[in-house]
Protein backbone atom coordinates (compact mmCIF):
# COMPACT_ATOMS: atom_id res chain seq x y z
CA UNK A 1 0.00 0.00 0.00
CA UNK A 2 1.23 3.28 -0.58
CA UNK A 3 2.93 5.85 2.05
CA UNK A 4 0.84 8.74 2.44
CA UNK A 5 3.16 12.16 1.29
CA UNK A 6 2.66 13.63 4.82
CA UNK A 7 3.85 9.99 6.69
CA UNK A 8 7.11 10.35 4.14
CA UNK A 9 8.32 13.49 4.47
CA UNK A 10 8.03 13.08 8.23
CA UNK A 11 10.02 9.94 7.87
CA UNK A 12 12.62 11.96 5.55
CA UNK A 13 12.69 14.66 8.11
CA UNK A 14 13.26 12.66 11.18
CA UNK A 15 16.20 10.42 8.50
CA UNK A 16 18.05 13.81 7.59
CA UNK A 17 17.92 15.09 11.66
CA UNK A 18 19.30 11.74 12.70
CA UNK A 19 22.40 11.77 9.90
CA UNK A 20 23.03 15.06 9.20
CA UNK A 21 24.26 16.05 5.81
CA UNK A 22 22.99 12.73 3.92
CA UNK A 23 22.78 11.96 -0.04
CA UNK A 24 19.18 11.75 -1.41
CA UNK A 25 20.22 8.08 -2.78
CA UNK A 26 21.46 6.85 0.25
CA UNK A 27 18.34 8.54 1.91
CA UNK A 28 16.22 6.51 -0.43
CA UNK A 29 17.65 3.45 0.27
CA UNK A 30 17.73 3.90 3.96
CA UNK A 31 13.97 4.41 3.60
CA UNK A 32 13.13 2.01 1.41
CA UNK A 33 11.55 4.38 -0.92
CA UNK A 34 11.86 4.89 -4.88
CA UNK A 35 14.72 7.70 -5.36
CA UNK A 36 12.48 9.59 -8.04
CA UNK A 37 9.76 9.64 -4.71
CA UNK A 38 12.77 10.75 -2.46
CA UNK A 39 13.80 13.56 -4.91
CA UNK A 40 10.19 14.71 -5.30
CA UNK A 41 9.78 14.74 -1.66
CA UNK A 42 13.16 16.43 -0.88
CA UNK A 43 12.42 19.21 -3.35
CA UNK A 44 9.08 19.74 -1.82
CA UNK A 45 10.37 20.36 1.67
CA UNK A 46 13.36 22.38 0.53
CA UNK A 47 10.64 24.41 -1.20
CA UNK A 48 9.07 25.19 2.31
CA UNK A 49 12.36 25.89 3.79
CA UNK A 50 13.08 22.52 5.75
CA UNK A 51 15.77 21.28 3.69
CA UNK A 52 18.58 22.04 1.86
CA UNK A 53 20.01 20.92 -0.68
CA UNK A 54 23.58 20.52 -2.49
CA UNK A 55 24.78 18.51 -4.99
CA UNK A 56 22.41 15.50 -4.57
CA UNK A 57 22.54 15.72 -0.75
CA UNK A 58 20.26 17.09 1.81
CA UNK A 59 20.76 18.89 5.17
CA UNK A 60 18.81 20.83 7.49
CA UNK A 61 18.94 24.84 6.90
CA UNK A 62 20.84 27.01 9.44
CA UNK A 63 19.98 28.53 11.27
CA UNK A 64 17.05 30.59 10.51
CA UNK A 65 14.19 27.38 10.13
CA UNK A 66 14.48 24.56 12.67
CA UNK A 67 12.84 21.52 13.28
CA UNK A 68 12.02 20.93 17.37
CA UNK A 69 14.65 17.89 18.32
CA UNK A 70 13.54 15.35 21.01
CA UNK A 71 13.62 16.46 24.65
CA UNK A 72 17.05 15.60 25.30
CA UNK A 73 18.34 17.28 22.14
CA UNK A 74 18.74 20.60 24.66
CA UNK A 75 17.15 24.63 24.73
CA UNK A 76 17.83 26.24 20.93
CA UNK A 77 19.76 29.16 20.68
CA UNK A 78 18.96 31.59 18.45
CA UNK A 79 21.77 34.32 17.10
CA UNK A 80 19.97 37.54 18.03
CA UNK A 81 16.08 37.70 17.99
CA UNK A 82 13.57 35.42 19.71
CA UNK A 83 12.90 31.80 19.00
CA UNK A 84 9.43 30.37 17.79
CA UNK A 85 7.79 27.46 17.91
CA UNK A 86 5.51 26.83 14.81
CA UNK A 87 3.41 23.56 15.35
CA UNK A 88 1.39 22.53 11.79
CA UNK A 89 -0.47 19.09 11.21
CA UNK A 90 1.69 18.34 7.74
CA UNK A 91 4.51 19.68 5.86
CA UNK A 92 2.99 19.02 2.69
CA UNK A 93 0.45 21.24 0.32
CA UNK A 94 -1.19 23.53 2.13
CA UNK A 95 1.21 24.42 5.12
CA UNK A 96 4.16 24.32 2.71
CA UNK A 97 3.20 27.96 1.74
CA UNK A 98 2.20 29.27 5.41
CA UNK A 99 5.53 28.03 6.34
CA UNK A 100 7.61 30.14 3.94
CA UNK A 101 5.67 32.73 4.86
CA UNK A 102 6.25 32.65 8.58
CA UNK A 103 9.86 31.72 7.77
CA UNK A 104 10.43 34.98 5.58
CA UNK A 105 8.69 37.42 8.27
CA UNK A 106 10.76 35.51 10.91
CA UNK A 107 14.22 36.08 8.84
CA UNK A 108 13.19 39.45 8.08
CA UNK A 109 12.56 39.87 11.74
CA UNK A 110 15.27 38.65 12.63
CA UNK A 111 13.90 35.52 14.72
CA UNK A 112 14.59 32.06 14.46
CA UNK A 113 11.65 29.35 13.73
CA UNK A 114 11.85 26.19 15.45
CA UNK A 115 9.23 23.76 13.63
CA UNK A 116 7.19 21.16 15.19
CA UNK A 117 5.34 18.38 12.93
CA UNK A 118 2.09 17.07 14.21
CA UNK A 119 0.02 14.59 12.71
CA UNK A 120 -4.01 15.03 12.14
CA UNK A 121 -4.62 12.79 15.04
CA UNK A 122 -5.13 15.48 18.59
CA UNK A 123 -3.33 13.89 20.87
CA UNK A 124 -0.06 14.32 18.77
CA UNK A 125 -0.62 17.81 19.30
CA UNK A 126 0.34 18.39 23.12
CA UNK A 127 3.52 15.96 22.25
CA UNK A 128 5.10 18.35 19.86
CA UNK A 129 4.44 21.52 21.83
CA UNK A 130 5.77 19.74 25.06
CA UNK A 131 8.85 19.44 22.68
CA UNK A 132 8.94 23.31 21.18
CA UNK A 133 8.47 24.44 24.32
CA UNK A 134 11.48 22.13 25.72
CA UNK A 135 13.62 24.33 23.54
CA UNK A 136 13.31 27.24 24.98
CA UNK A 137 10.77 29.20 22.47
CA UNK A 138 9.29 32.40 23.51
CA UNK A 139 6.42 32.25 21.35
CA UNK A 140 4.43 29.76 20.01
CA UNK A 141 2.55 29.54 16.52
CA UNK A 142 -0.21 26.76 16.34
CA UNK A 143 -2.64 25.43 14.07
CA UNK A 144 -3.88 22.54 16.36
CA UNK A 145 -5.94 19.67 14.59
CA UNK A 146 -9.14 21.50 15.56
CA UNK A 147 -12.55 20.80 13.70
CA UNK A 148 -16.09 21.83 13.77
CA UNK A 149 -16.82 19.12 15.93
CA UNK A 150 -14.40 20.03 19.20
CA UNK A 151 -15.33 20.88 22.09
CA UNK A 152 -14.46 24.05 24.32
CA UNK A 153 -12.68 21.83 27.49
CA UNK A 154 -10.53 20.49 23.97
CA UNK A 155 -9.38 23.56 23.30
CA UNK A 156 -8.25 24.45 27.45
CA UNK A 157 -5.10 23.19 27.20
CA UNK A 158 -4.25 26.01 24.55
CA UNK A 159 -5.26 28.70 26.87
CA UNK A 160 -3.15 27.47 29.44
CA UNK A 161 0.28 27.59 27.94
CA UNK A 162 3.59 28.85 29.76
CA UNK A 163 4.36 31.54 26.49
CA UNK A 164 2.24 33.91 24.05
CA UNK A 165 0.52 31.89 21.65
CA UNK A 166 -1.12 32.79 18.01
CA UNK A 167 -3.23 30.35 16.45
CA UNK A 168 -2.69 29.63 12.72
CA UNK A 169 -5.88 29.13 10.51
CA UNK A 170 -7.54 27.94 13.19
CA UNK A 171 -10.44 30.40 15.13
CA UNK A 172 -11.52 29.44 19.18
CA UNK A 173 -15.03 28.19 20.12
CA UNK A 174 -16.41 32.20 20.89
CA UNK A 175 -16.54 32.28 24.43
CA UNK A 176 -14.79 29.09 24.89
CA UNK A 177 -11.51 29.07 27.39
CA UNK A 178 -9.18 29.59 24.02
CA UNK A 179 -11.22 32.91 23.04
CA UNK A 180 -8.70 35.26 24.46
CA UNK A 181 -5.67 34.07 22.16
CA UNK A 182 -4.94 35.78 18.87
CA UNK A 183 -5.68 34.32 16.10
CA UNK A 184 -4.32 34.62 12.07
CA UNK A 185 -6.52 32.82 9.62
CA UNK A 186 -7.94 32.45 5.89
CA UNK A 187 -11.60 33.38 5.71
CA UNK A 188 -13.07 30.28 4.03
CA UNK A 189 -16.77 31.48 4.06
CA UNK A 190 -15.74 34.30 2.12
CA UNK A 191 -13.51 32.23 -0.04
CA UNK A 192 -16.45 29.79 -0.93
CA UNK A 193 -18.57 32.74 -1.62
CA UNK A 194 -16.15 33.83 -4.16
CA UNK A 195 -16.41 30.82 -6.29
CA UNK A 196 -19.89 30.50 -5.93
CA UNK A 197 -20.78 33.97 -7.30
CA UNK A 198 -18.39 33.24 -9.84
CA UNK A 199 -20.21 30.54 -11.24
CA UNK A 200 -23.11 31.92 -10.37
CA UNK A 201 -22.02 34.80 -12.50
CA UNK A 202 -21.65 32.13 -15.84
CA UNK A 203 -25.42 31.18 -15.33
CA UNK A 204 -25.08 28.17 -13.07
CA UNK A 205 -28.01 27.96 -10.30
CA UNK A 206 -27.49 24.69 -8.87
CA UNK A 207 -23.77 23.72 -7.80
CA UNK A 208 -22.60 20.72 -5.89
CA UNK A 209 -20.11 20.84 -3.39
CA UNK A 210 -17.90 17.54 -2.82
CA UNK A 211 -15.80 17.99 0.04
CA UNK A 212 -13.49 16.44 2.80
CA UNK A 213 -15.22 16.38 6.32
CA UNK A 214 -11.38 15.71 8.26
CA UNK A 215 -10.10 18.82 8.34
CA UNK A 216 -10.49 22.84 9.88
CA UNK A 217 -10.59 24.24 6.27
CA UNK A 218 -12.78 21.19 5.38
CA UNK A 219 -15.72 22.58 7.79
CA UNK A 220 -14.81 25.65 7.04
CA UNK A 221 -15.97 25.20 3.58
CA UNK A 222 -18.84 23.22 3.90
CA UNK A 223 -20.50 25.67 6.36
CA UNK A 224 -19.72 28.93 4.21
CA UNK A 225 -21.28 26.56 1.07
CA UNK A 226 -24.88 26.92 3.04
CA UNK A 227 -24.04 30.37 3.40
CA UNK A 228 -23.13 31.58 0.10
CA UNK A 229 -26.00 29.56 -1.00
CA UNK A 230 -28.49 31.64 0.62
CA UNK A 231 -26.33 34.94 -0.15
CA UNK A 232 -26.97 34.15 -3.63
CA UNK A 233 -30.11 32.44 -3.80
CA UNK A 234 -28.66 29.12 -5.25
CA UNK A 235 -30.50 25.84 -5.35
CA UNK A 236 -27.85 24.14 -2.53
CA UNK A 237 -26.84 20.78 -3.52
CA UNK A 238 -25.83 17.49 -3.80
CA UNK A 239 -23.43 17.63 -1.17
CA UNK A 240 -20.73 14.81 -1.76
CA UNK A 241 -18.99 13.52 1.07
CA UNK A 242 -14.51 12.94 -0.78
CA UNK A 243 -13.28 10.25 1.60
CA UNK A 244 -10.09 8.58 2.10
CA UNK A 245 -8.02 6.96 0.28
CA UNK A 246 -8.03 7.97 -3.38
CA UNK A 247 -10.00 5.36 -4.72
CA UNK A 248 -13.39 6.68 -3.34
CA UNK A 249 -13.06 8.91 -5.90
CA UNK A 250 -14.18 6.95 -8.27
CA UNK A 251 -17.53 7.10 -6.17
CA UNK A 252 -17.84 10.81 -6.24
CA UNK A 253 -17.20 10.91 -10.03
CA UNK A 254 -20.12 8.85 -10.78
CA UNK A 255 -22.45 11.24 -8.64
CA UNK A 256 -21.12 14.14 -9.98
CA UNK A 257 -21.83 12.80 -13.35
CA UNK A 258 -25.12 11.42 -12.33
CA UNK A 259 -25.49 15.27 -10.62
CA UNK A 260 -24.53 16.48 -14.05
CA UNK A 261 -26.82 14.70 -15.90
CA UNK A 262 -29.73 16.05 -13.44
CA UNK A 263 -29.14 19.58 -14.47
CA UNK A 264 -26.14 20.60 -11.87
CA UNK A 265 -24.15 23.04 -14.32
CA UNK A 266 -21.16 23.44 -12.01
CA UNK A 267 -18.96 22.11 -8.77
CA UNK A 268 -16.91 23.36 -6.02
CA UNK A 269 -13.92 20.57 -5.29
CA UNK A 270 -12.28 21.07 -2.05
CA UNK A 271 -9.34 20.26 -2.31
CA UNK A 272 -7.10 21.10 -5.13
CA UNK A 273 -5.79 16.88 -5.09
CA UNK A 274 -9.29 15.58 -5.43
CA UNK A 275 -10.22 18.27 -8.15
CA UNK A 276 -7.34 16.86 -10.16
CA UNK A 277 -7.87 13.27 -9.78
CA UNK A 278 -11.45 14.19 -10.57
CA UNK A 279 -10.60 15.36 -13.76
CA UNK A 280 -9.96 11.82 -15.74
CA UNK A 281 -12.61 9.76 -14.35
CA UNK A 282 -14.85 12.74 -15.57
CA UNK A 283 -13.70 12.34 -18.44
CA UNK A 284 -14.21 8.69 -18.42
CA UNK A 285 -17.37 8.58 -17.64
CA UNK A 286 -18.24 11.05 -20.30
CA UNK A 287 -18.46 14.62 -18.79
CA UNK A 288 -16.60 17.40 -20.40
CA UNK A 289 -15.45 20.19 -18.15
CA UNK A 290 -16.21 22.99 -18.32
CA UNK A 291 -18.82 21.82 -21.28
CA UNK A 292 -21.39 19.48 -19.17
CA UNK A 293 -19.76 20.43 -15.79
CA UNK A 294 -17.69 23.83 -14.41
CA UNK A 295 -15.36 22.97 -11.95
CA UNK A 296 -13.86 25.09 -8.95
CA UNK A 297 -11.04 23.58 -6.91
CA UNK A 298 -10.41 24.89 -3.92
CA UNK A 299 -6.64 25.84 -2.14
CA UNK A 300 -5.04 26.69 -5.41
CA UNK A 301 -1.66 24.60 -4.53
CA UNK A 302 -1.84 22.42 -7.63
CA UNK A 303 -4.93 23.89 -9.46
CA UNK A 304 -2.70 25.09 -12.45
CA UNK A 305 -1.45 21.92 -13.01
CA UNK A 306 -4.86 20.43 -14.08
CA UNK A 307 -5.78 19.45 -17.52
CA UNK A 308 -7.73 21.63 -18.11
CA UNK A 309 -5.88 24.10 -15.53
CA UNK A 310 -8.47 24.64 -12.77
CA UNK A 311 -10.05 27.76 -11.98
CA UNK A 312 -9.05 27.75 -7.53
CA UNK A 313 -9.97 29.41 -4.49
CA UNK A 314 -6.62 30.36 -3.10
CA UNK A 315 -6.07 31.36 0.49
CA UNK A 316 -3.22 33.47 1.22
CA UNK A 317 -1.44 30.86 2.71
CA UNK A 318 2.04 32.81 2.74
CA UNK A 319 0.04 36.04 3.98
CA UNK A 320 -1.30 33.82 6.84
CA UNK A 321 2.15 32.94 7.87
CA UNK A 322 3.64 36.22 7.72
CA UNK A 323 0.75 38.25 9.69
CA UNK A 324 0.51 35.31 12.22
CA UNK A 325 4.89 36.38 13.20
CA UNK A 326 4.35 40.02 12.83
CA UNK A 327 1.76 39.52 15.68
CA UNK A 328 3.23 37.35 17.93
CA UNK A 329 6.25 39.29 17.80
CA UNK A 330 4.20 42.09 18.97
CA UNK A 331 2.80 40.41 21.66
CA UNK A 332 6.29 39.40 22.77
CA UNK A 333 7.18 42.89 22.27
CA UNK A 334 4.45 44.44 24.25
CA UNK A 335 4.25 41.98 27.12
CA UNK A 336 4.10 44.58 29.49
CA UNK A 337 1.47 46.55 28.23
CA UNK A 338 -1.69 46.18 27.24
CA UNK A 339 -2.62 44.62 23.78
CA UNK A 340 -6.00 44.05 22.17
CA UNK A 341 -6.86 40.09 21.42
CA UNK A 342 -6.93 40.22 17.52
CA UNK A 343 -8.71 37.81 15.26
CA UNK A 344 -7.63 38.54 11.94
CA UNK A 345 -9.26 37.01 8.79
CA UNK A 346 -7.68 37.47 5.66
CA UNK A 347 -9.73 37.40 2.55
CA UNK A 348 -8.97 34.77 -0.33
CA UNK A 349 -8.70 35.35 -3.97
CA UNK A 350 -9.95 33.62 -6.47
CA UNK A 351 -8.08 32.31 -9.61
CA UNK A 352 -10.10 32.14 -12.71
CA UNK A 353 -8.63 28.68 -15.54
CA UNK A 354 -10.50 27.64 -17.84
CA UNK A 355 -12.45 24.38 -15.59
CA UNK A 356 -14.93 27.03 -14.81
CA UNK A 357 -15.41 28.61 -18.44
CA UNK A 358 -13.24 31.44 -17.86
Amino acid sequence: MPIPADDRRARILDAVRALGTVRVADLAERLGLPAVTVRRDVAALADAGLLRRTHGSVAFPAPETDTAPGPAAGPARPAGGPALGLLVPAVVQYFDEVIAGARTAAAGAGAHLVLGISSYEASADRVQVEQLLATGVQGLLLAPNWTAADRPEDQAWVAGLPVPAVLLERRPIAGGPAAGLDSVGSDHRHGVLLALRHLAGRGHRRIALAARADTWTAHQVRSGYDEACRILGLTAGPVLDVRTPAADLDRVARQLAEAAADGVGAALVHNDQDAIQLLPLLRAGGVRVPEDLALVSYDDVFAALGAPPLTAVAPPKRAVGAAAVDLLLRRLATADEPLPVHHLELLPDLKVRESSGG
